[in-house]
């Protein structure tokens, strides 16, 4: 029992390394490279960035995501929109509600325009490690964009053959590449013990007083050692939250002891350009390359995550009715978190190449990274303020506000950058954000527009149809959002044409604020051949509708549905058409039969 659980426990850290910590574990690859490049090696300068950068992800990963985040999930899920759905039960109705939707909409957002700097940035600096190899050191920049843009075609070319046979591979070698981690920073430290003195706060505070307002935009490349920490969130789904934990407090232990060498060979070495790859240069030659291939794995590896993590929200999106439907496919036979969304992943990889292909060099994307990552931290920490003032966990309050400030001081950090770059993470944000925005209003105004009809009225002209006896043969389906209310596609097909089956059954798929969980409820006496069939499902729930019918002994025959016919001068409810449009329909998303299948078209101002 004892070696069960022992084996369950290591593995689930091992698991946690390579599916969760990618993205923050490669920002030792270009943090302090990036902070140095705008800040002189002082000794007062390097014991004040490296107690910022302890400080900063203690209070920023450990305290905001690990501890409070993640002690706030719903079925062992986390993330904003999971976090939406805790704040939709807790206040039910008015402006606090609104106003976390809002916050929501704009932090999966960020989210997403960061899953596109991310693996630009991460794989860009690792190829940039070629530089300081014996020969190459005079490759132009152009082949190193290259390079680094082929590896992300070739990742984002696997992604719909699924990732699932290769995910085992992953633990061990991000075991192996936070091992190296730790390694060389201890071997960097042992030459300048006294350097982890550095944690002091009192180092910060000197920082600050010699170096002024420039201290204070130096925040906004400090921060970057913390880019990822949000996937210890968003990510708990995939693996729980006790093994993420654990495994964070090993990867915090590798990262920081690796700042702290690279700060000791700073100060030995204050020329150095690349302060991790010289450092590795500078400890052995022989083992560089060996290093280096093993650093461009770890940046595919924390690539593949975040290209899974969009996935994700983008899934969560489409089953919350936040977003539109996009065809999925489920490439596991045994993990449903393991999806592939063709149009997002496509999408992504042609914003990552021209990103790589914008900024040339992982410095330049640095000034565009860091904006949407505190952006989406301190709307996380608003969001839990609003979660705990109505738990009996009141007294976390204060303490997320708290970091909440901290949260804004970084945010702000990050103003001067936007001329620099950053406005490109706004522009990738604002791109999904339009989208939910214009999605959202625009199914509510066209559900008020369609005009359904009330079941009473509906079934006063169904009965009358139905008795005269020259129904079709067999079983028809027919979608609907709640039985109280008939769409007019129904009316027009039913009443105005009089195709009605001996048997006609009402669908209706309710997705529930739980993220998993199916039941099927079968009504069969709601009118005279009429029968009513609800399936409630959570939200990352994957559905074989038919499947479900059929052990209900529903065998269709046909299976209608309704197409609008969007007619309206609006610009914004054209956009709404348009979406419409390019992206599938209900029945396309759910993977209904299309020999069986008849639109039927209903004509609407809007």
């Amino acid at each position: 029992m004892s070696q069960k659980t022992e084996l369950s426990y290591w593995g689930g850290i091992v698991k946690a390394l390579g599916l969760v910590f990618g993205d923050i574990g490669t920002s030792p690859i270009y943090t302090l490279t990036v902070v140095f490049a705008m800040t002189k090696p002082t000794v007062s300068n390097v014991y004040g960035i490296l107690c910022l950068v302890f400080w900063t992800m203690t209070i920023l990963v450990t305290a905001e995501y690990a501890w409070l985040a993640m002690s706030l999930g719903k079925k062992g899920q986390g993330g904003e929109i999971v976090l939406r759905e805790i704040i939709i039960k807790l206040f039910r109705q008015g402006r606090v509600l609104a106003f976390a939707g809002f916050l929501s909409f704009l932090g999966v957002s960020l989210l997403l325009g960061d899953g596109v700097i991310t693996p630009a940035i991460s794989i860009l600096s690792a190829v940039e490690g070629l530089l300081f190899i014996p020969g190459l050191e005079a490759t132009r920049q152009g082949v190193l964009v290259g390079i680094a843009a082929l590896i992300a075609i070739t990742l984002f070319f696997v992604q719909s053959r699924g990732t699932d046979k290769i995910t085992g591979i992953f633990g061990p070698i991000m075991i192996l590449y936070f091992g190296s981690l730790f390694v060389s920073g201890l071997v960097s430290v042992s030459g300048t013990p006294e350097i982890v003195g550095a944690i002091n706060p009192v180092h910060a505070i000197n920082f600050f007083r010699e170096n002024g307002i420039a201290g204070y935009f130096v925040l906004s490349e400090v921060i970057l050692c913390s880019t990822g920490g949000e996937a210890l969130y968003a990510d708990m789904g995939h693996l729980g939250k006790k093994p993420i934990i654990r495994a964070w407090y090993f990867v915090f232990a590798a990262l920081y002891m690796n700042y702290l060498g690279q700060g000791a060979h700073l100060l030995q070495n204050p020329d150095s350009k690349n302060i991790l790859f010289s450092m590795i240069q500078g400890q052995s030659s022989l083992l560089y390359i060996p290093f280096l291939v093993l650093t461009i794995f770890a940046t595919i590896i924390a690539s593949q995550s975040i290209i899974s993590g969009v996935f994700s929200i983008v899934y969560q999106g489409i089953t919350t009715r936040l977003m539109p439907l996009f065809k999925v496919d489920y490439t596991s036979t045994h993990m449903q978190s393991q999806i592939y969304i063709g149009a997002v992943n496509w999408t992504l990889m042609c914003a990552v190449i021209f990103v790589m292909f914008f900024f040339q060099k992982s410095g330049n994307l640095a000034a565009a990274y860091g904006m949407a990552v505190t952006g989406s931290m301190t709307i996380t920490a608003i969001m839990m303020i609003m979660v705990f003032s109505k738990t009996t966990k009141k007294w976390k309050v204060p303490i997320v506000a708290a970091i909440a400030v901290i949260d804004v001081i970084y945010f702000t950090s990050t103003f001067p950058k936007f001329v620099h770059g950053a406005y490109w993470s706004i522009i990738l944000a604002s791109i999904p954000f339009i989208t939910i925005q214009v999605w959202t209003h625009g199914q509510r105004h066209l559900y008020r527009a369609l005009r359904p009809l009330d079941l009473d009225i509906f079934l006063l002209s169904y009965e009358q149809i139905y008795a005269k006896a020259k129904n079709i043969p067999g079983s028809a389906l027919f979608f609907i959002k709640a039985l109280d209310v008939i769409p007019p596609y129904i009316v027009h097909c039913m009443i105005r044409s009089n195709i009605i089956y001996e048997r006609n059954v009402l669908i209706s798929i309710v997705r529930t604020d739980e993220p998993f969980g199916n039941i099927a409820r079968h009504k069969k006496d709601v009118g005279t051949g009429l029968e009513f069939f609800q399936i409630s499902a959570g939200y990352m729930e994957v559905l074989d509708i038919e499947k479900q019918l059929k052990e209900h002994g529903i065998q269709e025959k046909v299976i209608f549905y309704g197409v609008e016919d969007i007619e309206t001068k609006n610009p914004v409810w054209r956009l709404f058409d348009l979406i419409k449009k390019v992206t599938p329909n209900f029945v396309q998303f759910n993977k209904l039969p299309a020999a069986k299948l008849q639109g039927v078209v209903t004509r609407v101002e809007m």
